[in-house]
């Protein structure tokens, strides 16, 4: 009777789970409406749970390592103090760098570019003297007849038309921006409140998922908590680290072979460098840029020598200190990242990776298991609490 119950039971549930798949697939633009809904009124709180969960990794080093056996009562909140103050310090470090020399070597340009525009002008004169057959060409264009008339009535249609674009979208900029101000505000409330009670709230879930789920699922489920959250901890450290590893060899490389912004662009890198892989692209860009009008040569220099470190960067030191922080094997962190970029850019890039790296330890666990060659001790499985 029992049996004949849980297959019922089952059954029931079986036929619920395929009707709400197949009324999912039937209804998919609208169930993809109200998830963007619902993700939108969570953002502020999603993004506060983000920021708390990067705050804590240098707060449980503080809290762990520095106060661990002094100033025991305070060191939550003088722990917190001392990790928003590190990411702020990080933040104005690169800035206080980064401007100056940049707002120096925009003036700097500004000065040199009419200079390198008549010299420009005066290369083309030279080019065109030798090469007649250009002239010709150059010539054959003004045989083309040009409606102004016609050129005149679209821009005063487009001024007409476009005016009330310019007002709606400077409306909706504003709005997007006091908008984000104070989602910002309300995700830094949210993420001091889960950093002071995150043993309180951890404690909740745990209670909860207890209550409403199985033994089996009860602990599979703290167990996927728990490498994603050794994982996420292990990608960020070991993503800093390569970002300082990059930006200290470009300092030295360009001091050594005597760039100009040396400094500037190696902190510049190391900060875009946490953006894995490409990160780095983007002051190369800007450091191509700034000796391009000075010293078209030297920036060609330049752009080899990007091109040799992140070789090095990319097939050597990050496969290995990324892959090796989140334990997964460097061809699937470059699979990862490849992914994750293609699905949904740079925060794919950043996600993809651990998430990835979790997927493989379970896989790899489950697979050892049914093939009976476990080699390695399972991942420890978190003890109930308290009831």
């Amino acid at each position: 009777m029992n049996l004949n119950r849980k297959n019922i039971k089952k059954i029931r549930g079986l036929i619920l789970f395929a009707a709400l798949t197949v009324l999912g697939l039937m209804k998919f633009d609208l169930l993809c409406a109200a998830v963007v809904f619902v993700v939108n009124i969570l953002k502020p709180f999603i993004l506060g749970g983000m920021i708390a969960f990067v705050i804590n990794i240098p707060m449980a080093f503080f809290e762990t390592k520095v106060f661990d056996r002094h100033f025991r009562k305070g060191r939550r909140g003088v722990s917190m103090v001392l990790s928003f103050l590190a990411v702020i310090l990080a933040v104005t470090l690169v800035v206080v760098t980064v401007i100056p020399q940049l707002f120096g070597a925009i003036k700097v340009l500004t000065n040199k570019i009419p200079i390198f525009w008549s010299g420009l002008i005066s290369q083309l004169e030279i080019i065109f003297a030798e090469n007649p057959e250009l002239m010709e060409i150059l010539n054959s264009f003004e045989t083309i007849q040009i409606d102004w008339q016609k050129i005149i009535n679209t821009v005063l249609e487009f001024l007409r038309n476009g005016m009330g674009s310019m007002l709606t979208s400077t409306f909706t900029v504003a709005s997007s921006i006091i908008s984000s101000t104070v989602n910002f505000f309300i995700a830094l409330v949210f993420s001091i409140y889960i950093l002071v009670q995150k043993e309180k709230l951890g404690s909740q879930f745990k209670r909860l998922l207890q209550a409403y789920t199985t033994p089996k699922i009860y602990q599979g489920t703290l167990k996927v908590c728990g490498l994603l959250h050794q994982n996420f901890s292990h990608f960020i450290t070991g993503q800093c680290t390569e970002a300082v590893i990059l930006g200290l060899m470009f300092v030295i490389s360009m001091t050594i072979f005597r760039f100009d912004y040396a400094v500037m662009i190696g902190v510049l890198i190391a900060f875009t460098a946490l953006i894995p892989i490409v990160g780095a692209f983007i002051g190369c860009f800007i450091g191509a840029f700034l000796m391009l009008v000075d010293d078209p040569v030297k920036a060609l220099w330049f752009v080899i020598l990007f091109i040799v470190l992140q070789q090095i960067e990319g097939n050597l030191i990050y496969p290995h200190v990324v892959g090796n922080s989140v334990g997964l094997p460097s061809i699937w962190v470059l699979a990862a990242v490849t992914v994750g970029g293609s699905l949904m850019g740079v925060f794919g890039m950043l996600v993809f990776i651990p998430l990835l790296s979790t997927v493989y330890m379970l896989l790899r666990e489950d697979v050892n298991k049914r093939n009976g060659t476990l080699t390695a001790p399972p991942a420890e499985t978190p003890k109930d609490p308290p009831k």
